[in-house]
């Protein structure tokens, strides 16, 4: 799949690729057209005028027109910006989203697996209505004991002891809320505030360094667990680098708690945050802050999961932790970062920002200097061999410029 990635990068042009294939479609004609029209035109108007003299001319003029500079250069410093990012373990999948990077102004970012490293621990055990703690981790183990998720992991982790699964039956995972299952004869709940209100459980709402697992038996709460995740030692770094960058916003959306998200949002230096979101709320709320017309932000969202593969599909440009990550992000994702580190989105919008500034760079060396000697070509000042320097010479240097999008280094 990788390899397909690369190999179709190549096929995805950026906006500038686009226009130089478009404006080489019209201007060749053109400058073919023009100079028939110099060699013919003056020997056959002006009687005295030598053919040979202005045929030269005409050929002269074809060898500076010759567009290889920009059809040449241009792609070469988008091929040289992918495979620079490449190499910092950033794998863009074409040069339109390497070139959209460019224009980003909100990066957003999920929470679990991307901001935090994903790695859940039971931190606490809260319990209620005379249920022990063991009581509290049994249940809740059992009701996990079917899912993937990395919460469910780290509580099965904490149970001391090995979960029989033949106990557990009725198994009902509720997306964006917990699960519901049928463990011993006794129905249980084990999942967030959503799921307990669902099923008008009372429970009391304390506030929790953490994620709060709720834990509910035939109706009754049992009481909570709460789960640590870490910060990735990047995550600070990350977004101030992004804000050095000149990004306006930078936004944290997550399923997980109020309390924890503003604790999150607050360590990270974060602009603004969003708690409490299932999957199709994401997508929402990421709609909000892309807004229409021309307030229209230009919005990158960066997550990892299966749940996040809605939103990095909506956004401008979608980026997928690659290490980590589920299949779908990475699938649905625009740019993958292999490392899981967050602080390479802002290499990956440097290295976006360098490749747009050579590409420029060559755009306007190869036309300035061609239309100099078109100039100078039409008067018959220059010479054939200062026609071979506007094409070949031109056509070399700026694929020189170019290849220093494949030879930069980061830090």
């Amino acid at each position: 799949k990788i390899l397909s990635l690369v190999e179709n990068a190549s096929g995805r042009k950026a906006r500038t690729e686009q226009f130089i294939t478009k404006f080489a479609r019209y201007y060749t004609p053109v400058v073919v057209f023009s100079a028939i029209a110099i060699a013919l035109i003056p020997p056959l108007a002006f009687p005295g005028q030598s053919f040979n003299k202005w045929f030269y001319r005409a050929l002269t003029m074809l060898v500076i027109s010759c567009p290889c500079a920009l059809v040449v250069s241009i792609p070469l410093g988008y091929f040289g910006g992918i495979g620079g990012a490449s190499r910092n373990g950033i794998l863009v999948k074409g040069a339109n989203f390497l070139e959209a990077l460019t224009n980003v102004d909100t990066v957003i970012f999920d929470k679990t697996g991307t901001l935090t490293k994903g790695i859940f621990k039971v931190t606490e055990i809260r319990v209620q209505n005379s249920y022990s703690k063991q009581e509290v981790l049994h249940f809740a183990a059992c009701a996990e004991v079917h899912s993937n998720h990395p919460i469910a992991k780290s509580i099965l982790e904490a149970f001391d002891g090995v979960v029989d699964k033949t106990l557990v039956k009725d198994y009902k995972e509720i997306a964006g809320h917990g699960i519901m299952a049928n463990v011993d004869d006794k129905k249980v709940l084990a999942g967030n505030e959503k799921l307990l209100k669902q099923e008008g459980i009372a429970f009391s709402n304390e506030d929790s360094a953490g994620t709060v697992v709720h834990v509910a038996v035939d109706g009754i709460y049992a009481g909570y667990i709460t789960i640590s995740d870490e910060i990735r030692l990047d995550g600070a770094q990350a977004i101030q680098e992004l804000k050095d960058l000149g990004i306006s916003s930078t936004v944290m959306l997550t399923g997980d708690t109020e309390e924890t998200a503003s604790r999150i949002a607050k360590q990270l230096g974060l602009d603004e945050y969003h708690a409490g979101l299932l999957p199709e709320e994401k997508v929402l709320k990421l709609e909000q802050l892309q807004g229409k017309g021309n307030a229209r932000r230009k919005v990158a969202f960066v997550g990892d999961g299966i749940n996040d593969a809605p939103v990095i599909s909506r956004a401008d440009v979608g980026i997928a932790m690659g290490g980590l990550g589920s299949d779908a992000a990475i699938e649905a994702a625009d740019v993958v970062i292999m490392e899981d580190m967050p602080s390479k989105v802002a290499e990956a919008i440097k290295i976006a920002r360098y490749t747009k500034k050579i590409v420029i760079q060559n755009i306007a060396f190869a036309l300035g200097v061609k239309g100099i000697f078109l100039a100078l070509g039409a008067v018959g000042v220059a010479s054939m061999w200062e026609a071979v320097f506007a094409d070949v010479g031109v056509a070399l240097l700026t694929v020189l410029n170019s290849t220093r999008t494949l030879m930069r280094k980061t830090k």
